[in-house]
């Protein structure tokens, strides 16, 4: 349940600079910690085979280009992070020939040595609009007549841009493109997931026995992001909850300090290569676990098998989400999001984002289909006591689901392993 502005202030994203010499984080560093074998990263050849589907994609749409502002998408098509401003730079990908980067020209220098496919790159003035730079290319390919396609996260300032640039170009979504192509993911991208989502089980691992009474939540937060940056991962991120709180599942901003016998919410996770990984683990430190506890944490490791069994190739996505929220009314929770139960969705879509389309969840009629990736998190949330979420991502293939990380089997070994 990967949440990163909000979770990152609240629940320890702040930890590393809340306890940047802290002996945990001392410790931790002390010793190297073995890596795996990496995978090989998203090349030149995997992006532009990315625009050739794009363009087959455009063609069944009707839609002259797709222009993909900074963000995810621009990553994923033409290999350079970039944040979003409020000046525009993105990618227009017309139906044919070379795709074209529009940037302001003091960016220039600077786009050319991070971009990672061949297209050519267009400059605008800061007195300049840039949305008539881009109808202007739309003009020079021959597409001046021809739909332009946004994706649903454009920034409004762009829309109404082209708009006023260009007032009888028709905008239509560029969802059944970019999106489409997000959601089912290559061989060499699920490569790069399953190797984020191992790292970050080692670190889980590797934090877990360090876990005491006593303990700050902050700090678990950043020894967690420690471990995930020394096995190399970036972007790390921790969410870590006790007692209480754990029913919360965006978590508090106030500091915790672990009491023994209360319920451990960890929910954490980073990038690899420019892909999440992200994994919850549940469990109870300092005393056994009370048979509420337990009862509880069986439930929601059922529920995850339930959502498990649900996942076949071809069905609605939120059938998924229907078969869990059905097993759970009949143990006597909700009904629907009611607490104590489950107040959010079974899983949701997971890649070069931690959130991304599509989601587990009531209503959504996107049938399953080999290459979507998801998460499974289907917890139990107790108002003023505990709560429980494992969170286990995974992938579909034409036989089936299969798991990044194997959720554990009981809570008294609660850490679970690869799937690979």
């Amino acid at each position: 349940m990967m949440l990163m502005n909000r979770r990152g202030v609240l629940a320890g994203g702040l930890a590393a600079a809340v306890l940047p010499g802290s002996e945990a984080l001392g410790a931790l560093s002390a010793t190297e910690p073995k890596r795996r074998m990496a995978p090989k990263a998203i090349g030149t050849a995997e992006r532009m085979a990315r625009i050739a589907r794009a363009r087959v994609l455009m063609e069944k749409a009707g839609i002259g280009a797709v222009l993909v502002e900074a963000g995810a998408s621009l990553d994923y098509f033409a290999g350079f992070a970039w944040n979003r401003s409020e000046r525009l730079t993105g990618l227009l990908i017309p139906r044919e020939g070379e795709p074209v980067v529009v940037t302001p020209f003091f960016e220039l220098a600077t786009v050319t040595e991070l971009l990672g496919i061949p297209a050519a790159v267009r400059t605008w003035h800061e007195h300049e609009s840039p949305f008539r730079l881009v109808t202007r290319i739309m003009a020079e390919r021959g597409l001046a007549a021809a739909p332009i396609g946004l994706e649903h996260s454009v920034r409004h300032f762009i829309r109404t841009g082209l708009e006023v640039a260009s007032p009888r170009t028709k905008l239509v979504s560029a969802d059944p493109v970019v999106a489409a192509l997000r959601m089912i993911k290559t061989p060499a991208e699920i490569a790069l997931m399953q190797y984020a989502s191992d790292l970050t089980l080692d670190a889980i691992a590797e934090v877990h026995p360090r876990i005491r009474p006593g303990v700050g939540n902050r700090e678990v937060a950043a020894m967690l992001q420690q471990a995930m940056v020394d096995r190399g991962g970036s972007n790390p991120w921790a969410l870590v909850l006790f007692g209480a709180a754990a029913a919360l599942p965006h978590g508090t901003g106030r500091p915790l300090t672990l009491q023994a016998g209360q319920m451990v919410l960890i929910d954490t996770g980073c990038s690899f290569g420019g892909y999440q990984s992200d994994i919850s683990r549940s469990f109870v430190v300092g005393a056994r676990p009370s048979a509420e506890q337990r009862r509880v944490w069986e439930q929601v490791a059922a529920g995850q098998q339930i959502a498990w069994r649900a996942l076949k190739v071809g069905a609605p996505a939120g059938s998924v989400d229907d078969a869990v929220r059905t097993a759970y009314a009949r143990w006597g929770y909700g009904p629907d999001y009611q607490l104590p139960g489950l107040s959010h969705r079974t899983g949701h879509g997971i890649g070069m984002e931690g959130h991304e389309p599509i989601n587990l969840v009531r209503g959504e009629r996107t049938r399953l289909a080999p290459g979507m990736c998801f998460s499974n998190e289907p917890g139990i949330y107790l108002p003023g006591k505990f709560g429980v979420r494992l969170e286990d991502c995974f992938y579909m293939t034409a036989a089936g689901p299969r798991w990044f990380s194997v959720p554990p089997a009981t809570i008294d070994d609660p850490i679970g392993r690869s799937g690979a």
